[in-house]
């Protein structure tokens, strides 16, 4: 079943990729992360009323709400990064160095988790590690050329949090139903947010923002909040080293709706790349 969650967070996190590039094009890439994650967070909350999980807060010991908090300002430096980059980069060039986060996951869950590493595992690495280099554009053209390339660092920031994120994920999780950890997850990730915004005094940016950007920011939010419930409900039953990589085929559906919606070119290395990291995650589910 943790296989299903997996794939489910992989659509829409694909999904709100394209849907959060639409709507950041014109809004202050930390203000679109503030306001996107309020919806994140009310999803949230519904979502622990829902199934009823909220009278397990008072239960939780004090490292499960350790890993939890550093879980969720992991999540907040890696979504800053992720949207800044997304913002001054094309996305095909953003997503491919973003879910390089995999390979550093899956070798952090083997030194502490015990993991097992095979053969296969090593391959599959091999595999996504190659088809993200491949991917990655090393010329650029247009508006996006003028920022030479502040987006790899930001993605390669965003792809490092993200790591830290699924590993300090994973421990505070234990023991905690999964929508309640996603919830105060969110919220860690709301107040970091917002604390950035009101430092550099963006919050009152929100009057110029236009129908259009405000409806697929909360778009956006909405399948952000989808994402993340079936990621950790799928990160509680199963393996890291597996769902990670089966979350990260997200790419696949970004890139497709990257090229139909935005018209974004796809070169022969980006299908190459593409194609190496579906193999090396394909891999992954042998028995």
């Amino acid at each position: 079943m943790w296989i299903a969650y997996a794939a489910g967070s992989a659509l829409f996190a694909g999904v709100m990729s394209i849907l959060a590039k639409i709507g950041i094009k014109a809004v202050d890439s930390n203000l679109a992360t503030a306001l996107r994650t309020v919806v994140v967070a009310v999803f949230a909350w519904l979502m622990v009323f829902v199934v009823g999980s909220q009278g397990e807060i008072a239960s939780l010991d004090q490292k499960t709400v350790v890993f939890l908090v550093l879980s969720g300002l992991a999540t907040g430096g890696s979504w800053l990064c992720y949207f800044r980059a997304l913002q001054i980069g094309n996305v095909n060039q953003v997503v491919p160095v973003d879910k390089s986060s995999t390979v550093l996951t899956m070798l952090l869950s083997f030194i502490l988790f015990g993991e097992g590493l095979t053969w296969l595992k090593v391959v599959a690495m091999v595999l996504i590690g190659g088809g993200t280099y491949v991917m990655i554009e090393r010329k650029v053209a247009g508006p996006v050329a003028a920022t030479g390339y502040k987006w790899l660092v930001y993605a390669i920031l965003s792809a490092v949090f993200a790591s830290l994120t699924a590993i300090l994920g994973k421990v505070g999780i234990v023991g905690v139903e999964s929508n309640l950890g996603t919830a105060i997850r969110t919220m860690v990730v709301l107040v970091l947010a917002w604390l950035i915004v009101l430092m550099q005094r963006k919050q009152r940016d929100n009057k110029h923002i236009d129908k259009r950007s405000w409806l697929f920011i909360g778009l956006s939010g909405l399948a952000t909040g989808l994402s993340w419930l079936c990621f950790y409900r799928a990160l509680q039953t199963g393996p890291v080293s597996v769902v990670v990589p089966i979350d990260k085929l997200s790419i696949l559906v970004t890139i497709v709706f990257s090229f139909f919606v935005l018209r974004e070119k796809l070169g022969w290395k980006s299908l190459l790349g593409l194609g190496l990291i579906m193999v090396g995650t394909a891999s992954l589910l042998v028995p």
